[in-house]
């Protein structure tokens, strides 16, 4: 059975004036498939995922989660999604509950 990636980027760049952040990235993630982003600094892992998050809008390229668009309708991602990164921190005054 054929499935539809869960995550689908295609051609995907982004540019900071002369700077490049990604460029031409493509890569398909599928339902149960555990996807290893790595790399060194400087080598676009975190603009890619910030893409993603629809944080950054791309220079050029396409991002399809779940099948839906994310540049014609990234609330309805965003709804189905969380990020949580690596370094969280809350406002003093928060905490999980006592």
């Amino acid at each position: 059975m054929d499935l539809k990636p869960v995550i689908q980027i295609q051609r995907l760049s982004k540019f900071y004036g002369k700077i490049t952040g990604v460029q031409n990235i493509s890569f398909d993630v599928h339902q149960g498939e555990v996807f290893g982003f790595l790399g060194p600094n400087g080598a676009g892992k975190t603009t890619t995922i910030r893409l993603i998050l629809d944080l950054l809008r791309p220079s050029a390229g396409t991002i399809e989660i779940f099948g839906i668009n994310l540049a014609q309708n990234s609330f309805e991602i965003r709804r189905r999604c969380g990020y949580l990164p690596g370094s969280f921190s809350a406002y003093g005054n928060l905490n999980a509950g006592t």
